[in-house]
């Protein structure tokens, strides 16, 4: 028997490798004849560089930042040659690269230096955030050298449209009579009146993965979908969308785009740093999981297994339209395949075919106790049903 181990992270309990590894040492003792895969899944999250570079065998660097709330970080990224990318994903990131000349590509992941869970619940608030640890990632990336940069927002603690970011990559923000404000986040953002500086020309081309289509305002836009979710208090939203349009418009003249950029789907992402990279950054928005799926030459992996399991924190009908997990079930009942699929809650009946949920997290247990006992409970349910 062989088996594809595709889990993403059940959040705030276990990464995407540990969920695979826990998922087999437990068939490894059940089953020790079993041929087992393991395949850990990014979102553009938590996890996404180190996924990314390990599994085309690059190299992981550490690089301190300026965290969320201005503290230092310890974050970092990986750097993947670029001939060692799978030539799937080398066609959606679609560079002008020789795979016979030495490239790199640098794999960032906003989460590991502007990421919500940096922050415990009392600091969360993105007034007081800032984008900026993750433009410095991007100029020590461009300073090692990198052909390019693959950058991974999921996660993020801000609502700064990127002005953090681009604060790192020589954009200026002043008040009126021309003294910088800074920090650009923004709580400070009344005080800014006119935008000064550039981003060098010279930066490697950036791609954003993202498969969020909010644009940047509106009721579906970054401030009002996700601000919630980050700490912004219901009281503050029409304040901070309106600054959210003034800055967006000021981005947008300064860096000579049209302000229908604000429009575009996925500008909202990660707080708007999506728009703000692609405003004056000329980032392109590539699919995430789609890129992630090429990476991981995950189609060939599915195929070559008879059975696939995957899972993730909360399964849900989202999970079956969207990506991660469920993209992966979709993928391997349509090769017939066999599909189990084990999450911390599941909120939705199992689609018709060979596919069974399991729910690891016993009635009545508090949530705190399931996340602290997370890896336990997951190989006693993967004992139990396979």
């Amino acid at each position: 028997m062989r088996v594809l181990l595709a889990f993403d992270k059940f959040k705030d309990a276990l990464t995407a490798p540990q969920a695979c590894a826990a998922a087999a040492a437990a068939l490894r003792e059940k089953h020790p004849d079993w041929s087992l895969d393991e395949c850990p899944l990014a979102d553009g999250g938590e996890g996404f560089a180190p996924i990314l570079t390990r599994a085309a065998g690059g190299v992981s660097l550490a690089h301190e930042v300026t965290g969320p709330r201005g503290q230092p970080v310890a974050a970092g990224f990986g750097l993947v040659p670029w001939q060692q990318i799978p030539p799937a994903a080398q066609v959606l990131l679609n560079l002008p690269l020789d795979r016979r000349e030495p490239a790199n590509i640098a794999v960032i992941e906003m989460a590991a230096a502007s990421g919500l869970a940096l922050l415990p619940d009392d600091q969360r608030d993105p007034w007081q955030t800032t984008s900026r640890g993750t433009g410095e990632l991007i100029v020590e990336a461009a300073r090692r050298g990198a052909a390019a940069i693959l950058l991974g927002v999921g996660g993020s603690a801000t609502n700064d449209l990127g002005l953090g970011a681009l604060s790192a990559l020589g954009l200026g923000l002043a008040d009126d009579a021309g003294r910088p404000v800074s920090p650009p986040v923004p709580a400070h953002w009344s005080r800014i009146q006119r935008l000064t500086g550039t981003v060098p020309t010279s930066l490697p081309p950036i791609f954003i993965a993202c498969d969020v289509t909010n644009p940047l305002l509106g009721p579906q836009g970054a401030t009002a979908v996700y601000g919630p979710q980050k700490g912004l208090q219901p009281a503050d939203l029409a304040r901070l969308e309106h600054e959210c349009a003034r800055l967006g418009l000021m981005l947008c003249t300064r860096c000579g785009k049209p302000d229908t950029l604000m429009d575009a789907p996925g500008a909202g992402a990660a707080g708007g740093i999506a728009f703000g990279l692609m405003a004056a950054a000329g980032a392109r928005l590539l699919s995430g999981f789609d890129l992630v799926a090429a990476w991981l030459d995950l189609d060939h992996r599915i195929a070559a297994a008879d059975l696939v399991i995957t899972g993730e924190g909360r399964f849900d009908a989202s999970s079956l339209t969207g990506k991660g997990p469920g993209a992966v079930a979709r993928r391997a009942l349509a090769l017939g395949k066999s599909v189990q699929v084990f999450a911390g809650q599941v909120a939705v009946a199992a689609p018709a075919g060979n596919f069974q949920l399991h729910a690891i997290t016993p009635a009545n247990l508090p949530l705190a106790e399931a996340l602290r006992i997370a890896s336990g409970l997951l190989t006693a349910a993967i004992r139990q049903h396979c």
